[in-house]
């Protein structure tokens, strides 16, 4: 039997917990700005995030899968894997609380985070199956420069293209071609369909690093390091002339992210499984229903927001407000605690699936 990459697990699980986190905040618009998304250009904390747990995807993937053959059984488990996933994002975006329960067809915001997980976990384990890493590597250059060459140099009908947030942004036209309207941002959607191809690019950067954790090569937390800081440099490097940006998922964004991703993973990879210390066993239980917990956390906090009390208070706000806003804290610390008291829920409820060997697999 395989032996577990116990970092591997820590790190999708302290992935899940973050994701949850900056999902809910007490309020919007009281937030500390390490705990918001980057305005457009640039990236806080927050904007790792995300690529940080598609980055996971890709080197569980390699876990997954190295012993699999490209047969029809394999391919039909991948394909329900992504379908699931993608389901459970369009229910997310079609949910109401009261009847008719659905939204209307042209009110579904289709795009949305475990759409991309899917996408992204599609492609990059049919990529895996079907090529070696000397292959990927060649697919992966060939996504970012070409979605580099596609935003910033391809004419587009109604202007020169540019990486702005504006009509004759590639990402933007397309979006509002497809689906119609955008139903995050009126110019904008950061899981948006272009921006879903080099997002598949952040889980191949993934499957290298699998690769190199199931080798047999000494001082693999060193590799990892080394891998981390080229992909930053040449992410900081890309960010000169295609500038590093989390709604377009930009090649110089995904560089640095998974440059970032692996110099994390380097860190508890050396303290859990090299040096062997007992660490973040909490994380690792979120890991083992990382897409549980994301579900249920932003299901949950949907209805919050949907029912009603006291006239036109939601039920979010009704809780943030009598619990955690007071005279003598700050209004952003306030927001914060309600944030950390919604991933305390969900570790503890992360502890009590792990005892009880509940594992939803999706």
């Amino acid at each position: 039997m395989r032996e577990r990459v116990l970092s591997v697990d820590i790190f999708r699980g302290l992935t899940i917990v973050l994701m949850i986190l900056v999902n809910t905040p007490g309020t919007w618009s009281s937030v500390y700005p390490p705990l918001l998304h980057a305005k457009w250009h640039g990236y806080t904390p927050t904007d790792l995030v995300f690529p940080f747990f598609l980055f996971i995807v890709g080197v569980s993937i390699v876990f997954s899968y190295q012993n699999k053959k490209a047969t029809a059984t394999t391919y039909k488990k991948i394909s329900i894997r992504t379908l699931k996933l993608i389901g459970l994002g369009l229910f997310l975006g079609a949910f109401l609380i009261h009847f008719p329960f659905i939204k209307a067809f042209a009110d579904i915001r289709f795009p949305g985070v475990l759409q991309r997980i899917g996408i992204s976990f599609f492609f990059a384990s049919i990529l895996f199956l079907n090529f070696n890493w000397k292959i990927l590597i060649g697919i992966c250059a060939f996504i970012l420069v070409g979605y580099w060459i596609w935003l910033g140099y391809i004419p587009i009908f109604g202007g020169e293209p540019t990486f702005e947030r504006a009509p004759n942004n590639w990402a933007n036209y397309l979006d509002v071609q497809t689906f119609g309207t955008h139903m995050y941002r009126e110019d904008y959607d950061p899981e948006g369909l272009l921006s879903s191809i080099p997002a598949i690019a952040s889980s191949l950067l993934g499957i290298f690093t699998g690769l190199l954790l199931v080798s047999k090569r000494p001082k693999k937390e060193m590799a990892m390091i080394i891998m981390g800081v080229a992909m930053l440099i040449l992410g900081m490097l890309w960010d000169l002339v295609f500038p590093i940006n989390k709604a377009l998922w930009s090649s110089s964004f995904v560089l640095v992210t998974a440059g970032w991703a692996n110099l994390v993973l380097a860190l508890i990879y050396y303290i859990t499984d090299v040096r062997g210390v007992k660490f973040g066993s909490i994380f690792r239980y979120a890991g083992a229903n990382a897409i549980t917990l994301y579900f249920l956390s932003s299901f949950i906090s949907k209805i919050f927001y949907m029912t009603k009390i006291d006239g036109d208070i939601s039920f979010h706000n009704w809780l943030f407000q009598t619990i955690y806003v007071h005279d003598f804290i700050a209004i952003k610390f306030s927001s914060m605690l309600y944030g950390l008291s919604v991933v305390a829920f969900y570790l503890l409820l992360a502890y009590f699936m792990h005892k009880r060997k509940l594992y939803i697999k999706v």
